[in-house]
């Protein structure tokens, strides 16, 4: 089982039954039934800051802890930052719990100013016009020591937001938007 004890073993099997039958159905009020404690881990690719953060505790989100997340997720290009939806923050934590990885999530792109958005868009096709990053509700992510194929199925399994596979560029894209996939 890896770096995963027993008990935290049991606890996410029971955790993921359970969400699996209520997300469909539920939606994002059902990804994260009784946890009062979620921390993440990043890593930003481009800027090389790293931020290990308690972004929610005993019922709440903590605006300090987002804000250091804002920062770590800016627009590495231009410097700018957007609010990032707190249910993208639930998605990667609950996508971590499932792999029971704890690993820190490395980080490809988060928010996207629309100027960045633009010239990214003149380079390749497979940038969206009105792409979620730019509303701080995507992400493109590695999570080291586990294949990108087996991330991407974790995020497919939740069933909810927006899923890219990026083999080639050995990356995944997962959104707050409806749930949709696509290969890149």
């Amino acid at each position: 089982m890896g770096s995963c004890s027993r008990r935290h073993f049991i606890k996410q099997i029971g955790a993921g039954c359970l969400a699996t039958c209520l997300v469909p159905a539920a939606g994002w009020s059902a990804l994260l039934p009784g946890s009062t404690r979620r921390s993440l881990s990043f890593y930003n690719t481009h800027t090389g800051e790293r931020l290990v953060a308690c972004y929610y505790n005993n019922g709440a989100y903590r605006p300090g802890a987002m804000g250091q997340i804002n920062h770590i997720l800016r627009d590495h290009r231009t410097g700018d930052m957007e609010a990032m939806d707190v249910r993208l923050m639930d998605l990667l934590y609950t996508v971590s719990q499932r792999l029971c990885s704890g690993a820190t999530f490395h980080i490809i792109s988060g928010y996207r100013s629309p100027q960045t958005n633009a010239r990214l868009r003149k380079r390749s096709t497979g940038v969206a016009k009105f792409s979620y990053h730019m509303l701080g509700r995507a992400i493109d992510i590695r999570l080291p020591g586990c294949a990108t194929r087996k991330l991407r199925q974790a995020c497919l399994d939740l069933e909810i937001g927006g899923v890219g596979y990026y083999p080639r560029s050995d990356f995944v894209h997962v959104d707050t938007g409806a749930f949709r996939t696509w290969n890149g």
